[in-house]
């Protein structure tokens, strides 16, 4: 009998252990998280376009919570329930509005906008709440007039671009395209070939080029070598007397008291010199006419 008990008692408790697992796990696959203590709240809404629960409440892009529970309110017909579970440190102020907000990718959500009231909405308190502008109408009737307006431009461009493609000219341009690239081809071979037949007769002559600037640089060495050579000090010291002595041959040129000063300064001295000149030309000219005047010759 005590084993039937026994057998009995295990049994509850394992049943009652597998409720718990089951109920913690729907909870912790919702998203819900039944250790961290949280507050709640109720926003009423007019529709939900889909909302479901466990979907994240956020304030600026965070996550501060999440949607727990979505109800009809039978006695306010038109209005659905929505409560969120909160976290335990947020403190939502007056005039603060739950959004829901609409997403492409996933479900939508709830986005918290808070007030600016200095007095605090009491815990399981009404929120105000608002709907963004749906994301489908935004797209009919923001996005669809435009595209109406751009598919008459749309088909006006096909239409050119077809007349394009199907012209004979732009057949004709292809086929010279693919004559220009044959000929391309063809020049690039030969020009292959060039540099393969002249390219080493350019290295061998860059070659001996290369050892007649060595020659040459060996003959600058030399030369070079040589002039650090030359006497260069004694050439100098020669070249100074000889400038010296030219100046003091110039000051006596120019000195009228000095020899050569009186002789190239003073035309009286000159002039006498122009009449003994002149003397003694007409002295050889009487020579030259009479010369028996000045030689005489006695035979013996």
């Amino acid at each position: 009998m005590k084993k039937i008990l026994n057998r009995e008692f295990a049994i509850g408790l394992s049943v009652i252990v597998a409720i718990l697992i089951l109920i913690f796990g729907i909870d912790f696959l919702k998203g819900v998280n039944l250790f961290k203590p949280v507050n709640f709240y109720v926003a009423p809404f007019s529709k939900v376009d889909g909302l479901e629960t466990a979907a994240p409440v956020t304030i600026d892009g965070f996550k501060v919570g999440q949607v727990r529970d979505i109800k009809f309110n039978y006695e306010k017909p038109g209005t659905i329930e929505v409560e969120l579970a909160l976290d335990k440190q947020l403190r939502l102020p007056e005039g603060t509005v739950a959004t829901l907000t609409p997403s492409l990718l996933g479900g939508p959500s709830i986005e918290l906008k808070l007030g600016e009231g200095a007095k605090m909405i009491e815990v399981g308190g009404s929120l105000e709440t608002a709907s963004s502008s749906d994301l489908m109408a935004s797209v009919k009737n923001e996005l669809m007039p435009q595209v109406e307006a751009i598919l008459p431009r749309l088909d006006t461009l096909l239409y050119n671009l077809n007349a394009v493609v199907t012209d004979p000219a732009l057949a004709a341009s292809i086929k010279r395209l693919d004559g220009i690239s044959s000929q391309l081809l063809s020049a690039s071979t030969g020009l292959s070939t060039t540099m393969n037949r002249s390219v080493p007769t350019i290295m061998s002559n860059a070659t001996r080029m290369t050892g007649t600037l060595d020659s040459v640089t060996l003959n600058l060495a030399d030369l070079s070598y040589r002039l650090k050579n030359l006497p260069l000090e004694s050439t100098m010291e020669n070249v100074n007397q000889l400038t010296a002595n030219l100046t003091r041959f110039s000051d006596q040129l120019n000195n009228s008291k000095s020899t050569l000063g009186l002789l190239m300064n003073d035309p009286e001295l000159y002039n006498r010199l122009n009449t003994v000149a002149a003397d003694v030309d007409s002295l050889l000219v009487d020579i030259k006419k009479n010369p028996k005047r000045y030689i005489s010759i006695k035979l013996l």
